[in-house]
């Protein structure tokens, strides 16, 4: 099975005076706006790049670690994924540097140590933006039952 998803961006002005828009192809994220300011300052309604990827990072997560759970046999009633996504300057560009991974489950039967170490593994190789942010990005995951 392999799967391929697109988004499509435009931009128009210079970076710090301009603005853009962003969508997805599936029509789930209308059309929405992009600024430099709402990158870097305060959002102000408006998303960025590193708001979109903490996004998918969260919905990413929630499933892994939901698919983890099942296997170990304590499947999740209810699993709440916070995704926080660090941009910021180093050098004389910018990076994405950090992602906090902070969850919340229901989980029956689980006792609270072995779902952080079921968490920690689906934040460290389970969960394919995981993967893709490794080397590149600091990840890290607290876990909390209730």
């Amino acid at each position: 099975m392999a799967t391929t998803r697109k988004a499509h961006a435009k931009w128009q002005g210079d970076l710090l005076s301009g603005s853009g828009t962003v969508r997805t192809e599936s029509s789930a994220l209308p059309e929405t706006k992009v600024t430099w300011k709402a990158r870097s300052e305060e959002p102000g309604g408006l998303t960025s790049p590193e708001e979109l990827l903490a996004a998918a990072h969260a919905a990413c997560f929630a499933m892994a670690l939901s698919n983890g759970l099942a296997k170990a046999g304590t499947p999740a009633k209810e699993i709440k994924t916070t995704a926080a996504c660090t941009f910021e300057k180093v050098g004389d560009g910018f990076k994405v540097t950090r992602m906090a991974l902070e969850v919340h489950a229901n989980v029956p039967g689980m006792d609270a140590a072995r779902f952080e170490e079921i968490a920690k593994t689906t934040g460290e190789s389970g969960c394919p933006i995981s993967k893709a942010l490794m080397g590149n990005v600091a990840i890290s995951v607290s876990a909390k039952l209730g």
